[in-house]
């Protein structure tokens, strides 16, 4: 017999009954019946229920071992009665008499616990994580995550790419979020970083002559976090050449989409080939945000032409301006009371924005301070236009587009979650395309890149002579399911006639892509072929398929909301030898005055 098992503690069945067999795992529940003492024992595969009674050598030790121990336990497995029989358990219909068992680790007592799946303060949860990945969910959610790899990865290679591995120490690159530096030993003064993609490393595949390169790349940027950002994330990267953005989207869409139905647990998943194309302009006009969730319905207008000479001075003031007003349909309110508008408009405020206005209608009648002063007769105009019924409530958001827009996409997602609109059990996906290729800085009051400097340009350098810049678009994209986005990615800009001319209408001159970019644009005036690619996040596509609301959730080993590893003490202090070898000192923050942590506090309460 093995030294440790004979099965796991899933496999048992009826067909095993009258067995001898071991089983080792973890004491997960004890429940006494009086003189009868029953364990669920678990493993990575399940559970099975172990049976001691006063007859049993292991009686008297399970019962002083706490939950948690590990055991191996000899014993012979008998039918459950029909009246005990578990048919939500694989092993239900069975149960194991104990008649030998080995104590293979005792546990102490748990700083939490492992049965059940109570919430728990995620301090304790995260210091303790080898603890609260024993859970039901949390061993799930790993396990599908997994799965999920093998999956993705199974069906790019399926697809005739080639799994490669780009380097982790690389260069600082001067664009994007913040690198995490690495310092070198051996070249004192200079520093690594880690990825925060491989993209320039994707690219010279590209240019050395591979086709079809994807892996499953860990990524790294030094960002606020948040529920769906990590530290360092995982994501599916990969790239093609001579292919154009369509081909780009036939590669990418059977791959989630033949991943999502497979894990979807029966939810609908827009099927390859009919993820929606909304160009940039047209999603923030109609959704108020470039990773729209569609299964929300309800759609925004803009509306500023009804309010060009109106009587309601605000919004003809804020029209005058050279604002907009962009109007979230709310319909089937007749019901709701003043108080949810209000409490709506009170949430807008409480979210930085000056308020957000509202019309009400019952049966026809208007109400609101901007139904009286617009007129009914022109709110009746404005809602035969929109197709609104005579029980429907609008909300409105004016300003500046850029404001209006993101109050607008923001209240979109609020009325629909408050209407109990949001269509549940489905994934649904969407490209967003035709992003702009550059955008003026009010703050620099320049032109700048307004996406990902490195795109091709629709029009190429036709468009960059011929066009006005802020007119140019990109051959940029990003895939979205259920609003949130799963990645960006572009068509290349493999021509360095065109990178520097792009670069020029940014403000940089020929010597700073030379400086900044100089592998890359060395590489390219060697013969690059076109190319383009995406890189879908890993962790985001579990933590939807999982259900989560957080990424944490889906990531064996997070750190916390601070970025700091509770379990192994990361960040941790270093000592001066290790400085020293790296030609390093630490240089302490000032530290803040009285009046600064004064001021502090009182921003906390």
């Amino acid at each position: 017999m093995h030294a440790y098992r004979t099965h796991n503690c899933a496999a048992l069945r009826k067909e095993n009954v009258g067995d001898t067999i071991r089983l080792s795992g973890w004491v997960h529940r004890k429940r006494d019946h009086g003189g009868v003492l029953f364990v669920d024992l678990r493993d990575h595969h399940g559970l099975t229920q172990i049976v001691a009674d006063e007859d049993s050598p292991a009686l008297e030790i399970l019962d002083r071992l706490r939950v948690e121990s590990v055991v191996t336990i000899d014993g012979e497995v008998k039918a459950r009665s029909e009246g005990t029989i578990n048919a939500n358990l694989p092993t239900g219909e069975i149960e194991v008499y104990a008649r030998a068992i080995t104590v293979q680790s005792a546990a102490a007592e748990l700083p939490m616990p492992v049965a059940g799946e109570q919430e728990y303060p995620e301090d304790i949860r995260l210091k303790y994580r080898f603890l609260d990945l024993r859970r039901e969910t949390m061993h799930r959610n790993i396990m599908l995550r997994s799965q999920v790899i093998a999956s993705l990865r199974k069906k790019m290679v399926e697809q005739g790419f080639t799994e490669f591995q780009t380097p982790i120490l690389t260069a600082s690159s001067p664009e994007g979020a913040r690198d995490f530096l690495v310092p070198s030993r051996l070249q004192a003064g200079k520093f690594y970083a880690l990825p925060q993609a491989p993209q320039m490393f994707k690219q010279m595949m590209m240019v050395a002559g591979f086709d079809r390169y994807f892996q499953i790349a860990p990524c790294f940027r030094d960002e606020d976090l948040r529920a769906d950002r990590s530290l360092e994330f995982y994501q599916l990267d990969f790239e093609m050449s001579f292919v154009t953005q369509e081909d780009v989207f036939q590669a990418l869409e059977p791959v989630l989409a033949g991943t999502f139905a497979e894990f979807s647990g029966g939810k609908t998943v827009t099927p390859a080939g009919e993820f929606p194309r909304i160009p940039y302009r047209e999603a923030m006009l109609k959704y108020g945000s470039d990773k729209p969730d569609l299964r929300n319905p309800l759609i925004i207008t803009d509306v500023t032409n009804h309010f060009e000479k109106s009587g309601f001075g605000l919004f003809e003031k804020i029209v005058g301006s050279g604002g907009v007003v962009r109007v979230i349909p709310a319909p089937n309110t007749a019901d709701k009371s003043r108080k949810f508008f209000d409490d709506m408009n009170n949430w807008a405020r409480g979210e930085g924005f000056a308020g957000l206005g509202y019309v009400t209608r019952k049966g026809g009648e208007f109400g609101g301070p901007i139904a009286k002063n617009h007129g009914a007769d022109k709110m009746a105009a404005l809602y035969e236009e929109l197709g609104l019924g005579d029980d429907d409530g609008l909300f409105f958001a004016a300003g500046k587009e850029s404001e209006a827009a993101k109050l607008a996409g923001a209240a979109r997602t609020r009325v629909g979650q408050e209407l109990d609109l949001i269509e549940q059990g489905c994934f649904k996906f969407c490209w967003i395309v035709d992003f702009p290729m550059f955008e003026y800085d009010e703050e620099l009051k320049k032109i700048d890149f307004s996406h990902n400097p490195f795109s091709m340009p629709q029009g190429e350098m036709d468009a960059l002579e011929n066009q006005d810049p802020l007119d140019i678009l990109a051959w940029q994209y990003d895939i979205v399911c259920n609003g949130y986005e799963l990645s960006s990615g572009a068509i290349r800009n493999h021509r360095p006639d065109i990178m520097y001319k792009a670069f020029e209408i940014a403000g940089y001159g020929k010597e700073d892509v030379d400086a900044n970019f100089s592998g890359m644009i060395e590489a390219f005036k060697l013969g690059a072929p076109p190319h383009g690619g995406s890189a879908p996040g890993i962790d985001r596509i579990v933590m939807l398929l999982a259900d989560e609301p957080n990424i944490r959730e889906v990531i064996a080993f997070p750190m916390n909301q601070r970025g700091e590893d509770l379990m192994m003490g990361a960040p941790s202090v270093v000592s001066p030898k290790q400085l020293r070898e790296l030609h390093l000192r630490v240089v302490e923050p000032p530290k803040a005055t009285q009046a600064e942590k004064t001021r502090t506090d009182q921003i906390g309460e």
